[in-house]
């Protein structure tokens, strides 16, 4: 598999040294692209560490660029892990699935099950083809976030990857929704077939009819959410806005297949969730009934200290969630 680089920022001109981490593309990591079985073009960012313990692929939300999570990447890479992520199809640098740049829609979220897999199948390949027989054996995890975390469960159940140990964070399990999800589904399934599929839902914030600010919704961290916006400005070619009636449809009637998928109980990888009951984007109640079907699962859960960006969050949010992280792959994955 060919590796595109493209060109990125390196330096944070300007910032101060505490957004160093969060405003640049760290020395010794590359972005580039990886071609996907039908031709699509997806961006992706490789970080290797210098002696690896493992690799960790770290799959972002909806509507997110992997840069909102160097910070993270940086602690992961700190720690010795080798560092991997890609932009989901029809968001960020990954192109569009919608004519309107600033729509993120999927008609369908089986391509983004199709990416996952074919992506995990080529980078698993990328480390049997390593020279260094070590590194080719090395562990490897993946983590994901916000809608990330919903498509790593469906691959997980569908076994179509073959992690060494799993992490979602606030895991778009179930949607929220003021009217109850099954209202919610059935409005949206309505919508998405009355005229455009891929038409905008609405047209501003994270959720319609939020009396709370987008930075309320994601994270009380002032300086953490103005880095999302510095990156916006940067890179305005990745900015993506609402969600089509169509991504809702699936958003929601994907929760209600995990609900009663039976392959949930036959999942033999250790899983950690992590989990904000103040979440005002996803739903906690239904991340944490999946968790109780996991045979092997640890929960830690977060309180109206965190919003939905649990590793955007505040230092003492974000620390507790590093600290149960680093705790969980040093017991699933030990150092050898």
């Amino acid at each position: 598999m060919a590796f595109e680089k493209v060109t990125v920022p390196r330096k944070n001109t300007g910032d101060t040294e505490a957004c160093t981490a969060r405003r640049a593309i760290p020395v010794g990591a590359r972005i580039g692209y990886w071609t996907a079985p039908d031709g699509w073009k997806l961006r992706r960012f490789d970080w290797p560490a210098a002696a690896p313990r493992g690799r960790v692929l770290f799959q972002t939300g909806r509507g997110d660029i992997f840069e909102k999570y160097l910070e993270t990447f940086a602690h992961l890479h700190a720690q010795g892990w080798s560092v991997t992520a890609f932009d989901w199809r029809g968001q960020g640098g990954s192109g569009r699935l919608s004519a309107d740049p600033h729509v993120g829609h999927a008609s369908d979220y089986g391509v983004y099950d199709r990416d996952l897999a074919a992506f995990w199948a080529d980078w698993s390949a990328e480390d049997a083809r390593s020279a260094d027989a070590r590194d080719a054996a090395l562990p490897s995890v993946v983590l994901g976030h916000s809608m990330g975390g919903m498509m790593v469960m469906r691959a997980l159940a569908a076994r179509s990857i073959q992690p060494a140990a799993a992490i979602l964070v606030a895991p778009m399990i179930g949607l929220k929704s003021p009217f109850g999800t099954g209202f919610a589904s059935k409005v949206t399934q309505w919508m998405a077939a009355r005229g455009d599929p891929a038409r905008a839902a609405w047209r501003t914030n994270e959720r319609p009819g939020s009396v709370a600010s987008r930075q309320t919704l994601l994270t009380h961290d002032a300086a953490r959410y103005e880095d999302e916006l510095w990156w916006q400005r940067t890179c305005p070619e990745l900015v993506l806005g609402p969600p089509s009636w169509a991504w809702l449809a699936q958003g929601f009637a994907g929760a209600a297949a995990l609900a009663k998928d039976p392959r949930i109980e036959s999942i033999d990888i250790p899983v950690l969730m992590l989990i904000a009951d103040a979440d005002k984007l996803v739903d906690p109640r239904a991340a944490l009934r999946l968790a109780a079907r996991l045979p092997d699962a640890q929960v830690v859960r977060f309180g109206r200290e965190s919003a939905h960006e649990i590793l955007r969050e505040a230092d003492g949010v974000r620390d507790r969630a590093l600290s149960a992280i680093d705790s969980f792959l040093a017991a699933c994955v030990p150092l050898r």
